[in-house]
């Protein structure tokens, strides 16, 4: 079976959904079960995005793209070092 794929966006909308499911008495198997969720996702996107609203989490999304991009950066920038540090003391 294919994995889905689900924005920050779709992730608040479904975590919203089945809170007010459970806030009408239903549990939280059956809420998810509704909302096309398993359980153990719930509880993880609810520990991820429990209070954000949508433009929060597209900002977090943006921010972990862009510490991303530089940790890659500084990767490759260390490997350069390295690089030149061997090179320059002559152990090639």
């Amino acid at each position: 079976m294919a994995k889905k794929r689900y924005t920050a966006e779709h992730m608040i909308m479904k975590l919203r959904e089945t809170e007010v499911m459970t806030g009408q008495g239903s549990n939280v198997t059956m809420a998810c079960r509704q909302a096309g969720i398993g359980k153990q996702t719930y509880y993880r996107w609810r520990k991820e995005y429990g209070g954000l609203k949508m433009d929060q989490a597209k900002k977090l999304k943006d921010l972990e793209k862009e510490n991303a991009r530089l940790k890659k950066l500084v990767a490759d920038l260390s490997l350069d070092k390295a690089i030149l540090r061997e090179v320059s003391s002559g152990k090639f």
